[in-house]
């Protein structure tokens, strides 16, 4: 009973330390996101910031408001596409749990 225990806790800290290896691999990550066929372009990192915003000088000043919308668009790709590499990048250690359906880490 006594290593069954141990074992556990060895396992939860093992875990403990994967979840923190990956959160920072999370935050360090780049995403790139696109609108208008790729005229307008930006970067950003795991922790939602907007690190570069690219513009295609074809948009330079046309209509303002497209150019808004465009950025807009640009901007919530790559948040969907920090989404979904975050939720693969987590999803690997928490099916290691074999946890119930509809459970989500963190607690």
């Amino acid at each position: 009973m006594k290593g069954g225990i141990g074992n556990l806790m060895k396992q939860a800290q093992k875990m403990q330390e994967d979840m923190q290896k990956a959160q920072q691999e999370i935050a360090d990550m780049e995403i790139d996101g696109q609108s208008g066929g790729g005229l307008v372009s930006v970067r950003m990192n795991g922790r939602h910031e907007l690190v570069k915003v690219s513009i295609d000088d074809s948009l330079v000043g046309d209509d303002k408001d497209m150019l808004e919308d465009l950025v807009a668009a640009a901007v919530n790709d790559a948040s969907h596409k920090l989404e979904a590499a975050s939720k693969d990048k987590m999803g690997g250690l928490a099916g290691s749990l074999n946890l119930p359906d509809g459970m989500k880490l963190p607690f």
